[in-house]
């Protein structure tokens, strides 16, 4: 299956939770990627005590995820693009969707 993750929050432990998600599907052999949106950009400075995010940011990518970030998001907040949170488009949201069986929001 195909799954579209689009994260918007920058709540620590409702991203914490998405990218559990987004992990276990990978594991269970899905088609994953994910869409950092808005808040969501924020994503890879929003560890806690409690909530490792950058760690399963990249647990999910060394399984083959995917992870894109709005590109006009990260302009407007002053965060530069990096391996866990790189430039992407409207366009390229547009096509996950598009090409999605399911698509979950956080």
């Amino acid at each position: 299956m195909k799954l579209s993750i689009i994260i918007y929050s920058h709540d620590a432990e409702t991203v914490w939770n998405a990218f559990r998600f987004a992990v276990l599907a990978r594991k269970k052999g899905d088609n994953v990627s994910v869409f950092l949106l808005a808040k969501g950009v924020e994503a890879q400075n929003l560890d806690t005590e409690k909530f490792t995010i950058a760690q399963l940011m990249r647990e999910f990518i060394d399984k083959g995820g995917e992870i894109l970030a709005c590109g006009t998001c990260l302009k407007l907040r002053e965060i530069k693009s990096s391996e866990l949170c790189p430039m992407s488009t409207m366009e390229n949201l547009y096509f996950l969707v598009n090409d999605a069986d399911k698509i979950i929001t956080f």
